[in-house]
């Protein structure tokens, strides 16, 4: 993986830290409304790890295929995932 791997790591411990926080919310019979804003807040650092890691992908991953002649592999599979995201 080319992302930074350790903002990758720490964002994703993060937003464990929150869905652990999110269940015992739900344990504790909390108000919804709080649970529905900490899920968009997990949501919102799992789309960012996702556009760093996808990101790094292109610059490394995709363009390096692209150079060598062999680029529509990696662009299929980012068309998959684009199908994915919309």
């Amino acid at each position: 993986m080319r992302a930074d791997r350790e903002q990758v790591s720490r964002l994703l411990r993060t937003a464990r830290g929150q869905l652990d926080g999110i269940l015992r919310m739900v344990e504790d019979d909390r108000y919804c409304v709080d649970i529905s804003n900490q899920i968009m807040a997990t949501e919102a650092i799992l789309r960012k790890v996702n556009r760093m890691v996808l990101s790094a992908h292109m610059e490394g991953c995709v363009l390096s295929a692209v150079r060598e002649g062999g680029g529509e592999e990696k662009l299929r599979e980012l068309e998959t995932l684009l199908d994915k995201l919309l």
